[in-house]
């Protein structure tokens, strides 16, 4: 079999300001034609600095390469490459899914318009042909509404449909390798199978190579021929995927397989009510393609339910269901209609100083650690710059808090002085959760907080938000599409379909006796990948 990629004693280092660091250490391995290899392990290790290095996408000069490393497409050399061979290949041949869909999309431009003119960079089409094949495209990753959605900006999309997007793009030119970076990080089951299965036929049909880069061992089991375990930017086990799964020889891959998540204990509860949510509606207006005229998208539907004290709500739902949209409101980061009261106070009808208060106790986490952490700030500032607002701390007593909610979440303190870019996508979603637990609040909305973490690292967020749950009687909204931390995590169960919740209950009711079809079909599709 023919190799498409060939990567000889690769070697990467970053000048950083407290000296070389050694990103990747002499690695190797090949990608044979019409052949998927999955490169795994825990966030951090090295995993998505090597497919970037692929593309040569690293920045220069503070990255650096070994003497001896090698990068070989088609046996033609990539490191040191001249532009005018590298900009053949970007995107043309070898195309690269992101991890995170928002820092990837331009917030200018209409997503329709970035896969249309994407189309016309490499094509020799006209413009409405370009379009016509662009909403192809989006029907193809399963976009619903494409007449609409085709003139949307990224920010009026949900994570989910983001990455669909970037698929879209990743798949115009019919690339003979495709490096997908965590593609299915942001998407619900039911459409992660879909993607997947798209995807296993794309490289079928076009004989198509695939990197696949993920920290989710039950898609890796599915979806990929060849497996190298990476730790420390070391790869420590590679080979045929079944039989690494069946017979792994390493310590390490072996922790990757034993990490898993149980279900949470069935408990007495107290219905003691923090958030009474009464006809709670929300719209949006969004575009279309009159420029004069705006239409309204009814997103969250007449819902009413009580959060109890001292326990977690899993919200669950496909990409677009209107789950982020509820959690915002509860917030207060969004306009609703209705009612939504905190302890018993209305959030709508309260003074500016009591809003102020209300505040303090409601934290969201948000899905895309990115776009939520400002760039110019460290993460120090960061995770206390809340401090400052709701509390009167010496600076001392300010550090402290932060060194330790920073090592809460397995973050050394010394890293505080680092800016978000210089973290892996896993430790900026828990310098997130971080930031908002050094409030102490009453109740967190957790918007997809472990979906993009490996597992082993999940486990560990997992038992820590437990933990402080059980020692300040915290009480947790959680958004998520992973089924398994949601019944890992839950007390109670609602499943939201086209913004209304279609079923609800305690959680090991609705997970052992789903009663809506909606609901056995989510279930049916995490079972596909159950990674033991």
């Amino acid at each position: 079999m023919s190799k498409i990629l060939e990567i000889n004693n690769l070697s990467i280092n970053f000048a950083t300001r407290d000296g070389s660091f050694t990103a990747v250490n002499n690695i190797s391995f090949d990608i044979e034609k019409n052949k998927t290899m999955a490169l795994v392990g825990e966030s951090g290790s090295g995993k998505s600095v090597t497919a970037m290095s692929i593309l040569q996408l690293l920045p220069r000069p503070q990255a650096t390469y070994g003497k001896e490393s090698s990068i070989k497409f088609n046996n033609k050399e990539i490191i040191d490459a001249a532009k005018e061979d590298l900009l053949s290949i970007r995107g043309n041949i070898v195309s690269m899914i992101f991890q995170e869909p928002m820092t990837s999309l331009n917030p200018y431009h209409r997503v329709g318009n970035q896969i249309t003119e994407s189309i016309l960079l490499h094509s020799n089409v006209s413009k409405k042909e370009a379009i016509k094949e662009a909403m192809d495209l989006m029907s193809l990753v399963e976009i619903d509404d494409v007449g609409r959605r085709f003139y949307s900006y990224p920010h009026e999309l949900s994570g989910g449909q983001r990455q669909r997007i970037m698929i879209a793009m990743a798949l115009v030119n019919k690339p003979e390798l495709l490096i997908a970076d965590e593609p299915t990080t942001a998407l619900d089951v039911t459409i992660q199978a879909q993607i997947l299965d798209l995807m296993g036929k794309l490289k079928t049909e076009l004989g198509m190579s695939i990197l696949f880069i993920t920290h989710d061992l039950g898609l890796v089991q599915e979806f990929s021929d060849q497996v190298c375990v990476m730790k420390n930017g070391e790869i420590v086990e590679q080979g045929d995927t079944n039989e690494v799964f069946e017979n792994p020889s390493h310590a390490y891959t072996k922790k990757l397989l034993d990490a898993e998540p149980q279900p949470k204990p069935i408990e007495d509860i107290d219905k003691t009510p923090v958030i009474e949510i009464n006809n709670l509606n929300v719209f949006y207006n969004t575009p279309s393609a009159n420029p004069f005229k705006k239409e309204r998208f009814h997103a969250v539907k007449d819902i009413s339910l009580n959060i109890y004290k001292n326990t977690t709500i899993g919200l669950v739902g496909e990409s677009g269901s209107g789950k982020s949209t509820l959690g915002r409101a509860i917030a207060s980061l969004i306009p609703y209609e209705g009612d939504i009261s905190y302890e018993g106070k209305n959030l709508k009808s309260n003074s500016s100083k009591e809003a102020k208060e209300l505040k303090k106790h409601v934290q969201i986490v948000f899905q895309d650690p990115y776009g939520s952490l400002s760039p110019r700030m460290t993460i120090g500032e960061i995770v206390g710059e809340g401090l400052g607002v709701h509390f009167k701390l010496s600076r001392n007593e300010r550090d402290q808090k932060i060194d330790k909610v920073l090592s809460d979440v397995g973050i050394e303190s010394s890293a505080k002085n680092k800016y978000p870019h210089e973290f892996s996508g896993g430790q900026r979603q828990r310098v997130a959760i971080a930031r908002s637990l050094i409030m102490n609040p009453a109740f967190m909305i957790l918007d997809e907080p472990t979906s993009a973490l490996d597992r082993s690292i999940q486990i560990q967020v997992i038992d820590l938000l437990k933990d402080i749950q059980n020692e300040y009687g915290l009480t947790y909204l959680f958004i998520s599409h992973d089924l398994k931390v949601i019944r890992s995590m839950s007390d109670f169960i609602f499943v939201m379909k086209d913004g209304m919740i279609v079923e609800s209950g305690l959680s090991h009711q609705v997970f052992d006796n789903p009663k809506e079809e909606y609901t056995k079909k989510l279930l049916s599709a995490a079972l596909r990948y159950a990674s033991n």
